[in-house]
C-alpha cells in the first residue's frame, strides 16, 4: 500500500506541475480581439491615412505630393494603380486596393514606404520624425504597437499590421477624424449627452493622443478648460478641446484633419481624466450625430445641421 501511495503521490505531483504550467501559458495569451477593418478612403478625405496611401502610390513611383488631401491628382494616381493591379478603377482605397498597396517593411530599409509606416506611428501618438529611415526608434515604435495589439513578427511590418495601423487610431470619414483614436471607446459612449449645454464628454486614460476633427487653425485656450485648444477649422465651425494634459501643436498653426494635437488630461475644471469637446457653428451645437457619422463611416453631417438641444441631461 505504501508503494502505491507513493506512486500516487508522484503521479498527483506530476500532474499538478502540469496544471501549473497550463495556467502560467494561459495567462500570456492574447485575448481574442478582431483585426481593425482596412479604412475605406477616397477623394474629399483628408488626415495620416491619405498621406500613406501618397507615400505607398509615391514609393510605386507616381509622382505625387504626400499632403494627406485625397485630392484628384491622388484620385487618379489610385485609379491607375487600381488598373496595373487588375481591380476596378474606382479610386476609392478600400480592402483589395490595401492589400496590395502596402509593401513589407523592416529594419534597415530607407524610402517612402518607410515614411507611411512612420505617418501612421505618429497617428498613433508615438513621438518620431518622418524621414524615412527606419531606424531604432521606429522599430521601437512597432515592437511597442505590435505589443499593445498582440501582433506577433518582431519589426517587420506586414499586412497584418498595415491593417491594424490603418484601420485602428483615429476612424476618418468625408474629410473628418474622431477626436480620439477609436479603439479607446466603444461606439455606446459617442452618443452619451452632456450634462448641461451641447457637448460631449469622453473619458480617457491621461495621455491618450487628441486629434483634430477637421483642418483649420490653432489657438489656445485655458482657464476652467484647463490646457484646451479651439481649432476655427475649414468647414466654418469651431472645434474646442479642453483638459488636456499638453499640447503638441502651437497657437496659430494649421493643422490637417486627424493630426495629433496633444494628449488627454485632468486639468482645469476637471473631476477626471476626460476630453470634453465642443462643436461651435453660430452657437454651440450637439455633436454626438457627427461622432457617430465619423465612427460608423457613413456621411458625416455639417456642422450648420447638428442640433442645438436635446443631448443634455
Amino acid at each position: 500500500m505504501s508503494q502505491l501511495s507513493t506512486a500516487v503521490r508522484r503521479n498527483l505531483s506530476l500532474i499538478t506541475l502540469v496544471a501549473l504550467i497550463a495556467v502560467i501559458s494561459l495567462g500570456n495569451v492574447a485575448p481574442a480581439k478582431a483585426l481593425a477593418s482596412w479604412p475605406i478612403v477616397r477623394k474629399g478625405d483628408q488626415g495620416p491615412n491619405v498621406k500613406t496611401i501618397q507615400y505607398l502610390l509615391i514609393h510605386r513611383g507616381y509622382s505625387l505630393t504626400a499632403d494627406g488631401i485625397f485630392g484628384s491628382a491622388t484620385e487618379s494616381a489610385v485609379k491607375s494603380f487600381q488598373s496595373s493591379q487588375g481591380l476596378t478603377a474606382d479610386g476609392i482605397v478600400g480592402p483589395n486596393t490595401w492589400s496590395k498597396l502596402v509593401v513589407t517593411v523592416d529594419y534597415g530599409y530607407q524610402g517612402n514606404h518607410v515614411r507611411a509606416l512612420q505617418v501612421q506611428l505618429v497617428k498613433h501618438g508615438y513621438n518620431l520624425t518622418v524621414d524615412g529611415i527606419y531606424g531604432n526608434i521606429t522599430y521601437n515604435a512597432v515592437l511597442d504597437f505590435k505589443n499593445k495589439h498582440y501582433l506577433g513578427g518582431g519589426g517587420t511590418v506586414g499586412a497584418t499590421t498595415w491593417q491594424e495601423l490603418t484601420g485602428s487610431g483615429n476612424g476618418s470619414s468625408g474629410g473628418y477624424a474622431l477626436p480620439i483614436p477609436k479603439s479607446t471607446l466603444p461606439r455606446s459612449e459617442y452618443d452619451d449627452p452632456h450634462h448641461d449645454y451641447p457637448a460631449i464628454d469622453l473619458p480617457t486614460n491621461t495621455g491618450t493622443p487628441a486629434y483634430a476633427m477637421k483642418s483649420g487653425t490653432v489657438s489656445y485656450v485655458g482657464g476652467g478648460c484647463g490646457y484646451g485648444i479651439l481649432i476655427s477649422a475649414d468647414d466654418g465651425a469651431s472645434y474646442k478641446y479642453c483638459h488636456l494634459n499638453s499640447r503638441s501643436v502651437a497657437s496659430g498653426a494649421r493643422v490637417s484633419t486627424g493630426q495629433l494635437i496633444g494628449y488627454t488630461g485632468n486639468t482645469g475644471n476637471s473631476t477626471g481624466p476626460h476630453l470634453h469637446l465642443e462643436v461651435n457653428y453660430n452657437g454651440l451645437r450637439c455633436p454626438q450625430n457627427m461622432l457617430l457619422a465619423i465612427y460608423d463611416g457613413t456621411s458625416v453631417p455639417h456642422p450648420s445641421t447638428l442640433p442645438t438641444s436635446g443631448c443634455t441631461y
